[in-house]
């Protein structure tokens, strides 16, 4: 008898272990506190190491014990608590959700995760009670956290967006279930960061006090760099839980270059609340950095690598490029920097060490793909279109001092297009110049005449257009330095020709001139003769001769009636050229009477 009663204040002690320890546990792991929760999940676990969900949680806080993304160590050691823990248990629906998140890490078939999840979801449906015939409300939020704590591109997150609803029809309550929901839609990408923030703000609503939900709905706007809402929404975190060293983090990171004073009362704030570890001492090396102590904040990075090694702090190499560049050494800032890149997954880098990979590595004469490729992964990581357009503004501008004028004019027209097409004058002007440098002259036309279009008052395109159009036809036998300076002049002519009246004179030379320069080379032709007989008809060569010189007339009366002043310089040249015109018409449209052999006009 008293063995029993042994055995059920065993059991019972072993019962109010797991009833304190996992939603501590789940509350450390919302608040990073990686190390205290494995403790409080090993804690319960030693307690009832046959108890599903203790099983769980312990391999959830292996998962993240390396603070970022798991190692392949943390997968191993995890899929061997689910492993051992299907051995002892069976199927119960908690390993095999814990088994399918490590396949997805592991990057298996996600058909074969999903008959797991399927197969938990079977298992654990209910009986009895109210919810009789549902699934397990908890085991669908299991799934969904699966799925929330893996990278964008990885897992299945609108199957998790699916089940978290149904999870969140069942259970009420549940705070947690609104916001592995908002981490779902966000790594569902697009235009979804709204859809986010009704699940954080949802979570509020069912727990208050949910500093996690706060925090949440405060680094969106942070991405969306609304200071006024992300700060509002980090300061109701801390109001909800003052020990919630998330939000303090967050606010350190935003004042650690703009107030480092304010920076460091953060800071310590969030050092008092964190677990302390290699994370917290690395945010005093940083501390060290934005205080301006470069030397002191290097020794205290070396520190933490000789403890913990670069491969398990890769964050390390990108603070000590940042000490580098301070102290101009720049090849050890790009070393650093190349280093940090190629060890630290993509949804870790934040934007600012995107930029500060552009500012070191566009300093290597030859490097500017490599440092674009950095704007490229800093445009694909931001949601906000503004940031994104001053990407490509920054792309096209490292191009151009690299005299890069094709790519250049590649990253402006991205820009616009992200502008939504919206053109001010000095985009036309960068776009249209940009196009002229790469020698892009039929491009340049065209970007030249919407610019005319859209600032018909601005010379700049007017110069843009002409040039363009003479040099895609240098020789004008294209017809496309003839063509442009028409269409020029009519614009002109519409606009103001008065005001215009020399720049259309200048373009009309510069026809007159080129038509006299084609009646030159076509006279050279043999085939071209004045017709043989009154009435006969024109050869083509011959129609194309006399209309070029009837055009060239036209031209010169043009000028003519334009500067009446027979003593006006532009009215000498114009009678000139059209007594010249008029001779060639009249040798050319007239039968030449032949001079009789022998004729020599004497008696």
């Amino acid at each position: 008898m008293k063995k029993t009663v042994a055995l059920m204040f065993t059991a019972m002690l072993a019962a109010q272990c797991l009833m304190a320890q996992i939603p501590d546990g789940i509350k450390y792991l919302n608040y990073q506190k990686n190390k205290s929760a494995k403790a409080a999940f090993q804690k319960a676990y030693d307690a009832n190491p046959k108890d599903p969900q203790a099983v769980y949680w312990l391999g959830q806080a292996i998962l993240a014990a390396s603070g970022s993304e798991p190692t392949p160590a943390d997968i191993a050691a995890a899929k061997a608590v689910y492993q051992k823990g299907l051995q002892d248990i069976g199927s119960d629906g908690w390993l095999l959700v814990g088994m399918g998140h490590v396949e997805i890490l592991e990057k298996g078939d996600m058909n074969s995760v999903k008959q797991k999840f399927e197969q938990a979801i079977t298992s654990t449906t209910e009986t009895k009670g109210k919810n009789k015939g549902k699934p397990n409300a908890a085991i669908l939020n299991a799934i969904g956290r699966a799925n929330a704590e893996v990278p964008s591109n990885m897992g299945d997150h609108s199957y998790a967006v699916d089940k978290l609803k149904q999870a969140a029809a069942i259970d009420l309550t549940n705070a947690d279930i609104m916001i592995n929901l908002g981490i779902n839609y966000l790594k569902l990408g697009g235009e979804n960061g709204g859809e986010a923030v009704k699940a954080y703000q949802e979570a509020v609503n069912r727990d208050p006090k949910s500093a996690y939900a706060y925090y949440r709905i405060g680094k969106i706007y942070q991405s969306q760099n609304n200071k006024d809402m992300f700060e509002q929404n980090f300061n109701s975190a801390i109001s909800a839980d003052p020990a919630f060293p998330l939000a303090y983090n967050a606010l350190y990171q935003f004042y650690s270059d703009k107030d480092v004073n304010k920076a460091k009362e953060y800071l310590d704030k969030y050092v008092a609340n964190a677990d302390k570890d290699k994370e917290t001492d690395y945010f005093l090396a940083d501390y060290l950095f934005r205080a301006g102590k470069n030397a002191e904040s290097l020794a205290k990075g070396k520190e933490i690598e000789a403890a913990e090694g670069l491969k398990n702090m890769p964050k390390l190499s990108i603070l000590y490029a940042y000490n580098y560049d301070r102290m101009g050494d720049s090849v050890q800032a790009k070393a650093n920097i190349e280093t940090f890149f190629a060890n630290t997954p993509a949804d870790k880098i934040e934007p600012s060490y995107n930029e500060l990979a552009v500012k070191v590595i566009s300093k290597f004469k030859g490097s500017e793909d490599q440092a674009v490729g950095y704007i490229t992964k800093a445009m694909d990581a931001d949601t906000s279109r503004i940031n994104k357009i001053n990407y490509a503004n920054k792309a096209a501008d490292l191009y151009a001092k690299a005299g890069m004028f094709p790519q250049q004019l590649k990253w402006m027209q991205k820009a616009i297009e992200l502008k939504g097409g919206n053109m001010s004058e000095a985009d036309h002007y960068r776009l249209t110049n940009a196009a002229f440098s790469t020698k892009d002259y039929i491009q340049t036309i065209e970007l030249a005449r919407k610019y005319m279009a859209a600032y018909p008052d601005k010379p700049q395109p007017y110069t843009f257009f002409r040039k363009a159009s003479l040099a895609a036809d240098p020789d004008t036998s294209k017809g496309i330095a003839i063509a442009g300076l028409y269409y020029m002049d009519s614009v002109y002519t519409s606009i103001n020709k008065e005001k215009y009246k020399l720049d259309i004179l200048r373009n009309q030379g510069f026809i007159i001139s080129s038509y006299g320069d084609m009646i030159i080379a076509m006279r050279k032709n043999p085939e071209l003769k004045p017709p043989a007989t009154v009435g006969a008809p024109n050869t083509p060569i011959q129609e194309k001769f006399l209309g070029i010189c009837q055009k060239g007339l036209s031209l010169a009366d043009d000028i003519l009636a334009t500067f009446p002043d027979p003593n006006d310089a532009n009215n000498k040249f114009a009678v000139i050229a059209k007594g010249e015109f008029q001779k060639n018409i009249d040798f050319y449209s007239k039968p030449q009477t032949p001079v009789k052999k022998g004729a020599s006009g004497k008696g």
